[in-house]
């Protein structure tokens, strides 16, 4: 499984990738800072598109053998669907959730403690300090942001 990681939501599909049982996952992503968080979710192997003078999607059929059996694209760049859908030979790129059917099983795997939903959380404040939460997102220092409401 591919996942070009942006923020939390590359985690996010890292960490399904995991607890559905997939041995290798490799994350795709520019910022080095991702890399390392990364592999709390899973990652098995990063690549940074920016270490090679050919498309990721070469890099990554190279490293496979051909290619993956899923990928996940999680930036919305044009650029980044199309080496998604072309590192997978079979085109196995978007996964659907179906809320209905679904949402009981997630609820149930992070119940029986097999999806770790705790690690996307990266840092608390208190709400005095909201303006600490937004300066870690935009400075790309965590996932998520507890933001504790007192009384």
């Amino acid at each position: 499984m591919v996942s070009r990681i942006v923020e939390s939501v590359g985690e996010g599909a890292a960490e399904g990738a995991r607890v559905s049982g997939a041995s290798r996952i490799i994350g795709v992503d520019l910022d080095r800072f991702e890399q390392g968080v990364s592999k709390k979710f899973g990652v098995t192997e990063f690549v940074n598109p920016k270490d090679y003078d050919r498309p990721v999607q070469e890099v990554i059929a190279e490293m496979t053998g051909g290619g993956v059996g899923r990928s996940v694209e999680c930036t919305g760049n044009i650029n980044a669907m199309i080496s998604a859908f072309e590192s997978d030979p079979q085109g196995h790129v978007l996964w659907e959730l179906k809320p209905r059917g679904d949402i009981p099983g997630v609820v149930e795997k992070y119940m029986d403690k097999e999806l770790e939903l705790e690690k996307f959380v990266t840092h608390e404040v208190p709400f005095s300090e909201i303006n600490k939460a937004f300066d870690l997102m935009f400075r790309g220092e965590g996932l998520r942001c507890l933001v504790r409401m007192e009384h």
